[in-house]
């Protein structure tokens, strides 16, 4: 027998239920649910987060896709406790002979030594100060943030460099480092991206189950914007026959709560994330599981992951071209289009420097 959408849960507090094999490992390991349904779940131990230390000698990354917004990037934690059951990050684990499953949510790389390469890279004279996103892979303020506190420090960095910073973020402690935020925005140095995946706490909380809130975030949007912190909302991701149809209404709050832009992605399902995602269909939406699979097909060109540039963001088709629309539409009604908060590098200087009057 089904248990009834929304209610199902094999492993309390995570995001997914298994380990799958991940596309470069030999070894094939089978669960026997059978055996496991059979523990009460009050009964199951919760699985515990796990730290390890990456020491890796070098802290920015360098992109080239043309349709992402940044050339540089830091993240200092590989995996996320958030737990984001679309995450399109969750193969990067398989990298490290680990699984895009639980072991992404559970087994984080931390690299403390991030500040201190931060620095050392603006303290080069080969830097050239230029826009650096904080996150792109994975959260920069996930709950391991609360222990390490490497956000705040690499903030402290590029305030002291004022370096331009551009977050991205599904997370409320973000407000935490309103302070620093608020020194880098006086000098054009920052602005802030808030992912909003839906506003149904319930829906939120089994599909991305160790982020923030939806309220909460929209309380962060209004914190960071009434300390005069440019904040954008990013419907992210767009899961049509799920939460598409709460587009108008998150553009709505965010508008309300201080927001001046807004972007959106459709779902991305790259490699093991498809089963994840489609496992968990059936878990918590077995009724709808078929239909949102056959939607995303639509964007997708009857594949549920298309990675061509461009068309990977957004998808393809009639479909993608109604979300186009319905976005559009509301983000001019909420006046979400406001472009003027383009970050400056005017202001950067190395300790001992004077800044140009020119």
């Amino acid at each position: 027998m089904k248990k009834a959408p929304g209610v199902f849960t094999r492993t309390p507090g995570r995001g997914v239920d298994t380990n799958e094999n991940h596309r470069f490992s030999n070894v094939r390991l089978e669960l026997n649910y059978d055996l496991f349904d059979q523990v009460e779940e009050s009964e199951r131990p919760l699985l515990k987060t796990e730290f390890f230390r990456d020491s890796s000698r070098t802290i920015m990354t360098e992109n080239d896709s043309p349709d992402l917004c940044f050339r540089n990037s830091i993240n200092f934690y590989r995996g996320c406790e958030h737990g984001c059951v679309y995450c399109y990050a969750r193969p990067t684990h398989e990298y490290l002979n680990l699984s895009a499953g639980l072991d992404f949510e559970s087994k984080i790389f931390v690299k403390e030594n991030a500040p201190a390469l931060l620095r050392e890279k603006f303290l080069s004279a080969k830097w050239v100060p230029e826009v650096v996103m904080m996150s792109g892979v994975t959260d920069c303020y996930q709950p391991a943030e609360r222990q390490f506190k490497l956000a705040r420090q690499c903030l402290e960095v590029f305030n002291e460099f004022k370096n331009p910073v551009y977050i991205i973020t599904k997370n409320a402690l973000i407000t935490r480092d309103l302070d620093l935020l608020t020194e880098l925005a006086a000098a054009k140095s920052t602005q802030v991206t808030i992912s909003v995946t839906t506003l149904d706490q319930k829906l939120s909380q089994i599909m991305e189950p160790r982020a923030s809130v939806p309220q909460a975030r929209l309380q962060a949007i209004e914190t960071l914007a009434k300390a005069g912190i440019p904040v954008s909302v990013n419907i992210a991701p767009v899961i049509p026959g799920l939460t598409d149809h709460e587009i108008p209404q998150i553009l709505k709050a965010s508008a309300e709560a201080g927001a001046t832009s807004a972007g959106y992605v459709v779902v991305r399902l790259p490699h093991s994330v498809k089963e994840l995602w489609s496992e968990w269909l059936e878990n918590h939406f077995p009724d709808r599981k078929e239909k949102i699979l056959n939607f995303l097909k639509d964007l997708r060109g009857d594949k549920l992951y298309d990675s061509r540039f461009f068309s990977r963001m957004n998808g393809e088709g009639q479909l993608a071209e109604n979300i186009k629309n319905i976005f559009n539409l509301f983000r001019k009604k909420y006046y979400l289009d406001n472009s003027d908060s383009e970050l400056s590098t005017e202001f950067f200087k190395r300790p001992g420097e004077q800044l140009s009057l020119l």
